[in-house]
């Protein structure tokens, strides 16, 4: 190519460039109005509307053609809108701390870098931050594609009043990190436990016989191994960089699928974006046929069942709750009758949130 093209093609950029910014500040002063316009209407319905959002980047990716591929124009949209919502109020959203851990990244991959993160030691802290109104939004981990069910998440539920708002989900790749050089130099390993057992096959394949040991996340392992040669954690790119660390061996995870579903969790009610799902803790009597008549009435009106946990309830021994996720809204057609008749058969019935799936 000549220095002519090049020329003209970086004059083009630049051009690009301008418009882009012109319709980016024209965007956020219409987010300005938006906020404006609710506040003088006393409208306290909040600011975050993440079925709204849900809308958008779904017409975002409908509409891409690419080069882009349909994640990346999705993360650049969301960072767009983050920005624009911090003008009209700014959020701030608990997460499990400190800086570096996977619960961090997925709350800026879902509220983008515009929030104000509030790093808390334990899920039950998240909960309790939210219900006392000093964060507006938690994002806890409920499930992984190797090692199940957080149980912990799910039984928070079980007196807590919040809702759930929306999920996300993270690919989790595991790095092995040290201020060591060499793998021979290493002696302890450290690690949120929950990652040592999706390490297991690796590290026992790499480093048999090394010490391993639980701490409260893998960012707080990080630090640990920063002033400790002989020990080595495994975390994130992001804590390696944070801690200045060396990554003594790359994506460890013994499943190259493994992911981690996350919950957001608030106190206000989401609305119908197009395609949701809603979750449900159910409780039924203790005799014959008690869950095959809490789950019929999906069946009979056409609601599809996604996923289904049991534990126990903590009220009398034996006696269990079960945690059902299912497509739809509470509020479309199916959805509702189908609760309807569960409400008047359930020995406990409770909306724990409809909110939008996730899609990427």
């Amino acid at each position: 190519m000549s220095d002519s093209s090049l020329t003209r093609l970086r004059k083009r950029i630049d051009a690009l460039d301008e418009q882009i910014q012109e319709l980016l500040n024209a965007r956020a002063e219409c987010a300005q109005q938006v906020a404006e316009a609710k506040r003088s209407e006393g409208d306290d319905s909040g600011f975050y509307r993440p079925e709204r959002e849900a809308e958008v980047l779904r017409r975002v990716r409908e509409r891409n053609q690419g080069p882009l591929s349909d994640a990346e124009i999705s993360r650049l949209f969301r960072e767009i809108m983050s920005a624009c919502l911090a003008l009209e109020q700014g959020l701030t959203v608990a997460c499990l701390g400190p800086e570096g851990t996977y619960s961090q990244a997925a709350t800026l991959k879902h509220f983008g870098h515009s929030v104000t993160l509030k790093p808390l030691t334990t899920i039950e802290e998240i909960f309790r931050e939210v219900e006392a109104g000093s964060a507006d939004y938690g994002v806890v981990p409920v499930e992984n594609s190797s090692e199940g069910t957080i149980h912990h998440t799910l039984d928070m539920f079980l007196r807590s009043p919040l809702k759930i708002c929306g999920d996300m989900e993270l690919r989790i790749h595991h790095q092995l990190l040290s201020s060591a050089e060499r793998l021979d130099d290493i002696r302890r390993v450290r690690a949120h436990q929950q990652s040592l057992a999706q390490c297991r096959e690796w590290l026992d394949a790499n480093l048999p016989g090394v010490e391993r040991g639980n701490v409260s996340s893998n960012a707080e392992a990080a630090r640990l191994a920063r002033d400790d040669p002989g020990m080595a954690a495994i975390a994130s790119d992001a804590a390696a960089e944070m801690y200045g660390l060396n990554i003594l061996a790359a994506n460890i995870e013994d499943d190259p699928g493994n992911t981690t579903r996350f919950l957001v969790i608030g106190d206000r009610k989401v609305g119908p974006s197009g395609r949701d799902k809603t979750t449900l803790m159910l409780a039924a009597h203790n005799r014959a046929g008690a869950l095959y008549a809490l789950l019929e009435p999906f069946s009979r009106h056409g609601v599809s069942m996604t996923r289904i946990e049991s534990r126990p309830s903590r009220i009398s021994k034996w006696d269990y709750v079960f945690f059902v996720d299912v497509d739809g809204h509470s509020e479309d057609e199916n959805v509702a009758a189908a609760l309807e008749e569960l409400a008047a058969t359930a020995l406990q019935l409770k909306v724990l949130g409809s909110y939008p799936k996730c899609e990427l």
